[in-house]
């Protein structure tokens, strides 16, 4: 199936080359020239402009869209609805705040241009693990396009049957769910993102109870010098609290038990805030959620580390890097 992809950053390049391993014809569009010849050199099929992506497109055209969520989106979204057509379709696979996606495909449906959005999970690891994703849009756009989002997705792996599954059907064990009409994807993909919050700082408070076990305001005969490591290592070992976070974790404390390289700035993408605005509305308690956002906005100010626990595993899952260290390098 021919798809045109704007934004090769971490997920979008890396999405490309999933797709083209699957045998798709990729048309790609970026700011920057040399990621366009790189994808180029691979196999896909270059543009200079949206206007010339487009035109390598044989309708129904389907584009892929990667860039920041904000104007960034808002602004990509606004070109290439200009060049399109009635059948055509805009797929937003960033992390849009879902209340938009309503009122962009209210704008496009006038042109007879399908709109879907897409929350896509699988950060940096996307290219060889797959890519989660919850899909909001017209029932038969999104039909249309499941060649991608099956190509796309983890697919069943290895992992065992929930009991009573095959009883449901549908794609949910391939990774890939189309979740209702436009905003639904990416409003499921904001309470995940706010659910992740909930849990990273769970696994992070813990390994600096931890950490801060040798301390001399306790009692010396309950002093403990734990190997955090190695209780990483073992809860992946069929313990009750395993996840992919959690291989995460490990993998960072393997690398540097003190995570010496990570201060604790630890930035929020707009979910966690977007949870938050939803449960009020719904009048839904969070507290677990609301308290994981108000940490990382205290991170900013002050460290410990937990926060840099939570750093280091936005590094790892999604390549995030710490503002206060992106600066850094800039001034460098």
């Amino acid at each position: 199936m021919q798809l045109g992809m704007v934004g090769l950053g971490r997920m979008g390049a890396n999405m490309t080359r999933r797709l083209m391993r699957g045998g798709h014809q990729l048309v790609v569009s970026d700011l920057s020239a040399d990621s366009v010849k790189q994808l180029a050199a691979e196999g896909a099929t270059g543009s200079a402009s949206l206007e010339d992506l487009i035109g390598e497109l044989k309708p129904p055209r389907a584009v892929w869209i990667m860039v920041p969520a904000g104007a960034a989106t808002e602004s990509t979204v606004q070109k290439i609805a200009a060049h399109l057509q009635a059948g055509d379709a805009i797929i937003d696979g960033g992390n849009s705040y879902f209340k938009d996606d309503v009122r962009r495909a209210k704008e496009l449906k006038g042109k007879g241009i399908h709109y879907i959005d897409v929350g896509t999970s699988g950060g940096v690891w996307g290219l060889e693990r797959g890519y989660c994703m919850m899909i909001g849009g017209p029932k038969e756009a999104v039909q249309r396009l499941d060649p991608i989002f099956k190509t796309l997705a983890p697919g069943t792996g290895d992992i065992p049957r929930t009991p009573g599954r095959e009883k449901l059907g549908g794609t949910a064990e391939s990774g890939y769910i189309h979740c209702g009409p436009s905003g639904s994807g990416h409003f499921v993909k904001m309470v995940h993102n706010g659910i992740e919050y909930g849990m990273m700082q769970a696994y992070a408070e813990g390994f600096d109870i931890f950490k801060n076990a040798t301390s001399k305001e306790l009692p010396e005969d309950i002093r403990y010098d734990l190997n955090l490591p190695d209780i990483a290592e073992v809860w992946r070992r069929g313990s009750v609290v395993s996840s992919w976070l959690l291989d995460l974790t490990a993998m960072a404390l393997t690398e540097n038990p003190t995570l010496s390289e990570y201060e604790g700035y630890v930035q929020d993408s707009g979910e966690g805030r977007w949870t938050i605005q939803a449960a009020l509305d719904e009048a839904v308690p969070v507290d677990v959620l609301s308290a994981a956002l108000f940490v990382r906005f205290r991170s900013r100010q002050q460290h410990t580390f937990a926060e840099k626990m939570l750093s280091a595993m936005r590094q790892k899952f999604g390549g995030h890097i710490e503002q206060d260290a992106a600066k850094t390098k800039k001034t460098a």
